[in-house]
């Protein structure tokens, strides 16, 4: 896909990943980038066009893709991240709320822009994922069955769109140097490097990005992941919850 000349929309465009998703494709020469934002207000880059965007709105996304008729390159980037534990919390908000953006709010965009794309010439739908959506913390185990579900959709829209050339790209990394991650002492890969990597990816015809060591780590021990991946999380989750158990 080539970026030089295509119109695009970024979701979750105001701030962090998106803010440099918007910035790294206005930089290789797109003719147009949308940033879509709950409150464009909050779109500070003078070189991007806001627009008021909610994904868990899906009346709203329809009404946009309508709007947006010359999109050629979707990056479906908004994602919230709670913190929510399968077992944890007093209800099932902040699980539902995680899966109303990070996949509902994913497949929205998706379905609505998707005829856009076939008109425009195919296009692509990029979809940012992470590395957890292959491997699950228990502390923030919604959120990786949020990515892991995002990750399946994307491989299924792959085989729906190929046909009408759309190129489909699902983009992983582990933690990036946003507010999202602002409380983890870990390495943490840059957003702009992110963005390079996808803006690259989409010119190459690339499926998929494994941005950062993390990513490429944790795919490659999937088939043994029971055993390679699983047995540390055990430990650390065991030790943090005596931790807490004797804090108590």
């Amino acid at each position: 896909m080539q970026v030089e000349g295509a119109v695009v929309l970024v979701t979750g465009a105001n701030r962090g990943l998106g803010r440099a998703f918007a910035r790294a494709l206005v930089d290789a020469g797109a003719a147009k980038v949308y940033a879509g934002a709950r409150d464009p207000g909050t779109v500070t880059d003078p070189d991007v066009v806001p627009v008021a965007l909610d994904v868990t709105d899906h009346a709203q996304v329809q009404a946009l893709a309508e709007e947006l008729g010359d999109v050629s390159i979707v990056i479906n980037n908004a994602g919230i991240g709670r913190g929510a534990a399968p077992l944890g919390g007093d209800d099932l908000a902040d699980h539902r709320a995680e899966f109303e953006v990070n996949y509902f709010g994913t497949l929205a965009v998706a379905r609505a822009f998707a005829p856009v794309l076939a008109r425009n010439g195919g296009g692509a739908l990029v979809n940012m994922l992470s590395a957890l959506s292959f491997v699950a913390f228990p502390q923030i185990g919604n959120y990786s069955a949020t990515k892991a579900a995002a990750w399946s959709l994307t491989n299924g829209l792959r085989t729906q769109l190929r046909a009408q050339g759309t190129q489909v790209v699902g983009v992983h990394a582990g933690y990036i140097d946003t507010d999202m991650a602002a409380s983890v002492t870990g390495p943490k890969i840059a957003p702009e490097e992110v963005a390079r990597q996808t803006v690259e990816a989409l010119a190459t015809g690339a499926e998929q990005v494994l941005a950062d060591d993390v990513s490429k780590a944790v795919k490659a021990a999937l088939p043994d992941d029971l055993e390679v991946l699983y047995p540390n999380i055990q430990k650390e989750y065991d030790a943090a919850t005596a931790t807490a158990a004797t804090a108590s």
